[in-house]
């Protein structure tokens, strides 16, 4: 089959960095890790995995970081996965082959993939503590069983992701899509459930004020979920482009900041509260007062420093983003009695005294008429155009870019 494969050569890793200072194409350049190769058919690596063809994959910010080379070397993470990697979690597809013990999968059948590597795909038991509390994203077995190691697919080599023509999978992985229920709707899932996961963790209290920082594909869904499920909240955002801006109002943000002068953020948030900036000898201002929660979606250093500088005492900020680290000045986090939370990935979700997966929550929401996001949808290419996908991807304000798919392979 056809696949984008990256594998893990210092020589070329080397090279593609030193040549991205001259242009940024030298990330899918001919030295670039990633090239598309003609590898195998995946093999069932145990009789109850299943093998889909792909109709649809989207690229996830966490793909295109690493593409990009976006990352620090003493990135712990890097202990979890192995190597080649086919990237690609946010797969849709028709079932092609089921092995011979497996019960809830049909061939033909239009499918979502659920990415975890957790215990049951792993064939691991007994369960880990993380996995008993559907927690999938947290589990302890991400290096054992007859997975290799990795934490969902796209990062495993053997759980081979959707920037393929097949991808395979363990039953339990792959959710039967409803009728009436687009592959386009299908395929926002994942990043759904990431923005639910992270809400769930902190919701916002009645008739409180929220921001989500941040308008990319992970902002954009926050926005329309807080607006959705929590009606009587007041919504505000900070985006970067301007098509970021018109979908974040059009999903309910009732004002939007841009993303610089940060300043300018910390001094509307308090005007928009009527709350006190406090000024320090240097550095960006204090809200005395602010926001109930702030949801950060980029999570960089200097999104951090505003988002404890603008939330009220006792507030929560959710790191949801992944940018490599920095100092930032923290001193609010004491002082206010913050919480920073983590929020990562998704699994079982408890919702009105009720527990699913986040994404049968998802087209829960969608049956009821509460969520249409598929006008973050901007951009669909073959996968013989992955250059310019991921340049697309690269060069997002030139282009107008949220959710860039791959629909053809």
């Amino acid at each position: 089959m056809k696949a984008l494969v990256i594998g893990n050569q210092p020589l070329r890793l080397v090279a593609t960095k030193l040549l991205s200072f001259l242009t940024p194409k030298a990330f899918v350049g001919p030295l670039s890790a990633m090239q598309l190769k003609e590898i195998p058919d995946p093999t069932l690596p145990a009789e109850d995995w299943v093998i889909v063809d792909t109709q649809l994959c989207g690229l996830c910010g966490s793909d295109y970081k690493q593409v990009f080379m976006n990352g620090q070397v003493d990135n712990p993470m890097s202990s979890m996965i192995s190597w080649p990697q086919v990237l690609g979690h946010e797969v849709v597809g028709i079932v092609s082959k089921v092995g011979s013990k497996v019960t809830s999968r049909k061939v033909g059948e239009r499918v979502l993939l659920n990415p975890w590597l957790s215990c049951v795909t792993r064939g691991v038991t007994p369960l880990c503590e993380y996995c008993r509390q559907g927690r999938l994203a947290q589990c302890l077995s991400f290096g054992r069983g007859y997975v290799e190691r990795g934490i969902h697919h796209g990062n495993s080599a053997t759980a081979t992701g959707g920037f393929a023509q097949k991808v395979p999978a363990h039953e339990s992985q792959w959710f039967l899509i409803p009728e009436g229920i687009s592959s386009e709707q299908a395929v926002l899932a994942d990043p759904f459930s990431v923005s639910f996961h992270a809400i769930l963790k902190a919701p916002p209290p009645p008739d409180g004020k929220v921001l989500v920082y941040g308008c990319g594909t992970l902002g954009l869904l926050a926005i329309a979920i807080l607006r959705s499920l929590y009606p009587t909240v007041t919504v505000y955002a900070v985006a970067r482009y301007e098509h970021q801006k018109k979908l974040a109002l059009q999903f309910g943000a009732t004002k939007v900041f841009d993303h610089r002068p940060v300043k300018n953020i910390v001094n509307g948030v308090a005007r928009e509260l009527g709350c006190e900036l406090n000024m320090p000898w240097m550095g960006l201002p204090m809200i005395n007062g602010g926001l109930d929660c702030v949801y950060d979606t980029v999570s960089s250093a200097e999104t951090m420093e505003v988002g404890i500088r603008i939330l009220k005492t006792g507030g929560a900020l959710l790191v949801i983003g992944v940018e490599p680290s920095r100092r930032f000045e923290w001193t609010p986090v004491y002082f206010k009695e913050l919480r920073i939370l983590g929020s990562n990935g998704f699994g079982i979700e408890e919702y009105e005294g009720r527990r699913m997966h986040g994404m049968e929550w998802y087209f829960e929401f969608i049956k009821q008429g509460k969520i249409d996001v598929t006008p973050i949808i901007t951009h669909k290419y073959a996968m013989k155009d992955y250059k310019d996908a991921f340049m697309t991807c690269f060069t997002q304000g030139r282009h107008g870019a949220v959710k860039v798919l791959f629909d053809r392979f």
